[in-house]
């Protein structure tokens, strides 16, 4: 797992991909995320404005990403 680090409470599931370098773009992240490759805590998430929150699990391209604040 890795871990991330922000200032906030929450932050968009878009921009935490682009944040951790899961994605080069807002628009990668927007495809991967609407297309279904993505889940949130075990289930698929299509809402790329999503909040995580610390704790959250993501999944995306088979591994596994905690997020830590």
């Amino acid at each position: 797992m890795s871990d991330s680090a922000t200032n906030s409470d929450t932050i968009d599931l878009q921009d935490w991909m682009k944040l951790e370098g899961l994605v080069e773009t807002g628009g990668e992240a927007k495809f991967v995320i609407q297309d279904g490759q993505v889940l949130l805590n075990g289930e698929v998430e299509t809402r790329r404005r999503r909040k995580v929150r610390r704790g959250d699990v993501v999944e995306f391209r088979e591994r596994t990403f905690r997020v830590e604040f």
